[in-house]
This record gives C-alpha cells, structure tokens and sequence, in this order.
C-alpha cells in the first residue's frame, strides 16, 4: 500500500452471498485493511419475511436494477451481478455507473423441478413458465440454456416478485408451494434443492461483472482487487471454511444445510479482470435479438475498465 495515497471508504453492495464471498473472505481475514480500504458491506432486497408472491410475465414491467437501487442513490460504490444484467443496468443508469472489472465470482444457475415432477429434460419445459428475476442472472441462463434444446417460442419465463431474497427465498418458495413448476435458482438454494430431493433440468456456469460509480478512481479499485485476489487464493484453496455464509442465507425450517453438502466445483472464483471488446459485443447482440436492450449502445459507454490487466503465472 502506498503510503502517500488515502483510500476512500467504499459501499460495497451485496445482492448475492456467493457472488460477493471473495469480498467476505478479504474482510475476514484482514486483507482490505492490509490495503488501507474501510469497505462496509450494504445487503439489498433482503427480507426475512414470508413473502407475498406475484408473477409478472412481461420484462418491461421490472426495473433493471430490481427495484429500489442503492447504486443508482448514490449510497454505494461497488455493485456486482451477471453479465447480461450489468451491461442491462449500465444502459439504464442515470447515475453514470459503468462496468469496471469482471466479478471473481463465476456462478451457476440450475433449473430446477419439484421431486414429484413430470418433467426431467429441457425439452419437458417446452411452454412451462419457468420463475426468474427479470434482468438477472436467472433470466438470461434460463433462456439462454433452453434455447439449446427449445425453439424460442417454446421457452416461457415469469418473474417471481416476493420483495426479498432473504431466508425464505421466493423463488424456491413459490416453486415449493406449486405457484410455479420450474424455477431457476443459484447457490445456496441448488444445495437445497438437491438436499430436499428436487430434480435439476439444466445447469451452468456464468461470468459477472463490477459495476462501478463515476467516483471510483482505477487506483482505489486496484487496492481492492489486490484484497479480491488474495481471498480468491483462499478460496480456490478450500471454500468449505466460508460456506458458512451461503448457509446463513437459508432458514433453517426449510432445511438445514452443512459445508458437505455443497460441491466444490460450484464454488469457482478467479482473479478480477478487464471485461473484452469481445465478450461484450457476442452478450450485447444476444441482448437485442432477445429484445432485452435497445441496440444502440457502444462499448466505451457500457465499459471503463479499471482493474489490472494480470498475466497468468
């Protein structure tokens, strides 16, 4: 750390536990204050509650950013989510917030049944509504993995609003209780379906990206990349010692979850870096044929790079 320069105190908002562990693990074991960084950590739409669940089959009616945005109020620094929805909430940003690194957290989403379904293949959900919400990461890999094996009239999605993703996580909730026959669902609710009996129809694995406001210069970001990278050594490492707060996002009368019930190769992490030309354009273009960004957005607008571009030792 260099001692002539002060580091800004940083909002870092949490939208998903597994995507922000490496951001847990830095703040554990001190790395971020080895860098000089005072990050506090601010959790959106978490609610506890037992929801009240709606469906909504049309995008249009959600907001990109799910609502009430502490981004977008200025009240954070850091927002990180799914590829497809960044490059989604950058357009739509009126703040100015742009699209600063790749996230170290690469996910996975699985579409997943009840154990008594008929259903057991992606063709079986030719029509079904499958529950996401809209703009995230639910969304797009649950088409994007249908469109492999349905034609695009075929594949049906249906936003689960439930005003939280606490403990009592509404889409698995509504999948649960038979509002809905298939949902789409990210750690740790994969490990609570699977633990409960449910079937998966289809997974995979998906990049993220930072978004990061105006204000965040390169040089603050880099101290905290080099907290980032440490704790993903960690966590590639052994992750079991962390899961313990993936595990405290699940109530424990729905089920009660241990470290060896999770699979390792669904906690994959690696160093932040600069999101390509090309990553953007192949993601943007599929955006617009799907009709969920209008097409008259650039690269320099949705990107401004500001992490270390590293080579691999």
């Amino acid at each position: 750390m260099s001692n002539s320069v002060t580091l800004k105190k940083i909002k870092n908002e949490i939208s998903g536990t597994v995507f922000s562990l490496p951001y847990y693990v830095a703040r554990d074991q001190g790395y971020f204050a080895d860098e000089g960084i005072d990050i506090e950590f601010v959790k959106r739409n978490s609610s506890d509650r037992a929801p009240d669940i709606k469906l909504i089959e049309d995008h249009h009616q959600v907001n990109s950013f799910g609502g009430k945005s502490l981004f977008e109020q200025g009240e954070t620094t850091l927002y990180r989510a799914c590829e497809w929805g960044q490059v989604r909430r950058t357009y739509d940003s009126s703040r100015g917030g742009q699209v600063v690194a790749k996230r170290a957290a690469i996910a996975s989403q699985a579409i997943i049944v009840r154990p008594d379904s008929p259903y057991n293949i992606p063709q079986d959900l030719a029509n079904v509504p499958v529950g996401v919400n809209f703009h995230h990461g639910s969304h797009y890999i649950a088409i994007q993995t249908l469109e492999g094996f349905l034609p695009k009239e075929e594949i049906k999605v249906v936003h689960i609003d439930g005003g939280g993703q606490g403990k009592r996580f509404n889409r698995f909730v509504a999948l649960r209780d038979g509002l809905v026959d298939a949902v789409a669902v990210m750690e740790p609710w994969i490990t609570v379906a699977e633990k409960l009996g449910y079937k998966i129809i289809a997974e995979a694995h998906y990049v993220g990206l930072e978004i990061g406001s105006p204000d965040l210069d390169a040089e603050t970001f880099e101290a905290i990349n080099r907290a980032i990278r440490r704790a993903v050594k960690d966590l590639q490492k052994d992750p079991f010692q962390y899961v313990k707060y993936l595990i405290d996002d699940v109530a424990e009368d729905i089920v009660q979850l241990e470290p060896s019930d999770f699979r390792r190769n669904r906690l994959r992490y690696a160093d932040p870096a600069p999101y390509p030309e090309a990553d953007f354009r192949r993601t943007y273009n599929w955006m617009v044929n799907w009709g969920l960004i209008e097409p008259d957005a650039t690269f320099e607008q949705i990107v401004n790079n500001r992490v270390a571009s590293l080579s691999i030792s």
